[in-house]
């Protein structure tokens, strides 16, 4: 085979444009989570700024509103709880220094000391990493300020941009596209509607979950209860997982510092409660448009909390749906359609 002048120019297009995208990436990836943070929101609140923008008219005065307004709703919450979280990440550690439930399960299996000196040294220890594994989470935090002061701002910013320049964005990303029109149409009618069940789905679930199991830590007296609903929050908006890492080991808590019989209530409160609830409404929101296989969500969420931080929660997931729509185009033999004939 031999090439002409012009094979060899395309080639070395093709290589240029492949270079320059290594060093952009190379160049965003310090701040790529910010900016997929700022993405994200943007797609949230975008129907919010849509209605201020018909009231207001000008796209620099809405934006600039709904984004004063995020910034409002992360900072001035954060600004007043601050002391309560420091005051209960401490009190976490302290109290888990302090526990012991070696007399507790010598008082409970008398007939086996050495069973129970051995699951209290385990429990303990257990205990004891989990609590400095959050109070040092919580050091690196504030080391960090300045760092997370960056990425907050970087955020803001292209949300605002996100926001104001939506429609010369999607314009844009139209013009790259391969597709017809029609086929484009289709995909991105199936994308919106994972988005929108992936983010709105889970960001509920997660919400309501955790307020749930926050409220029956309080109700049952579990100590810092506030941290731990914090957590609750966090580990509700992952399938299959939820607040059960929570109130599982609550439960063996309440066994061992109070009685069984309020153990087991706050067990049953939580399995009827919390787990029900998420079955009903995961299902409900979350596989009503999207079609995604739970199990997706859930390699998609953790494979991304473990690579992109607390953001991959939101990104992995969408990034395995979109994959799985791919696929499922494909194996409906519906996937050589989507693309534009080339004279």
């Amino acid at each position: 085979m031999v090439f002409n002048d012009k094979d060899v120019k395309r080639v070395m297009i093709v290589i240029l444009i492949a270079l320059v995208a290594v060093l952009s990436f190379i160049v965003i990836k310090p701040v790529l989570m910010a900016a997929l943070g700022g993405l994200v929101l943007a797609y949230i609140f975008y129907p919010v700024y849509k209605w201020l923008l018909d009231k207001v008219k000008y796209k620099d005065l809405a934006a600039s509103i709904v984004t004063i307004i995020v910034l409002a709703i992360i900072l001035v919450p954060l600004w007043y709880l601050a002391p309560v979280i420091v005051q209960e990440v401490f009190g976490v550690f302290q109290t888990s220094q302090n526990f012991d439930s070696t007399g507790i399960l010598l008082r409970a299996f008398p007939d086996s000391p050495q069973l129970a000196n051995q699951a209290s040294l385990a429990i303990n220890n257990a205990i004891g990493k989990i609590s400095s594994l959050i109070v040092n989470t919580f050091i690196g935090f504030l080391l960090n300020g300045a760092v997370i002061a960056l990425h907050l701002f970087l955020v803001a910013f292209v949300f605002y941009f996100t926001l104001r320049d939506a429609p010369e964005l999607k314009k844009f990303m139209t013009g790259l596209s391969p597709l017809h029109e029609k086929q484009e149409q289709q995909l991105v009618k199936q994308f919106k509607d994972i988005t929108q069940s992936l983010l709105y789905g889970n960001i509920i679930v997660g919400i309501v979950q955790g307020i749930i199991a926050g409220l029956a830590l309080w109700i049952f007296g579990i100590p810092n209860a506030f941290v731990l609903t914090l957590v609750a929050l966090i580990l509700g908006v992952i399938p299959l997982i939820g607040p059960g890492l929570i109130y599982i080991p609550a439960t063996f808590y309440l066994l061992i510092a109070k009685t069984p019989s309020i153990a087991i209530s706050y067990l049953i409160f939580n399995l009827l409660a919390v787990t029900a609830m998420e079955n009903a409404l995961r299902t409900h929101i979350v596989s009503r448009k999207s079609e995604v296989p739970q199990v997706i969500a859930l390699l998609g969420m953790v494979g991304g909390l473990l690579i992109m931080g607390v953001m991959g929660l939101i990104i992995g997931p969408l990034v395995l749906a979109y994959f799985v729509t791919i696929l499922r185009a494909y194996k409906e033999s519906a996937l050589s359609s989507f693309f534009a004939h080339t004279n």
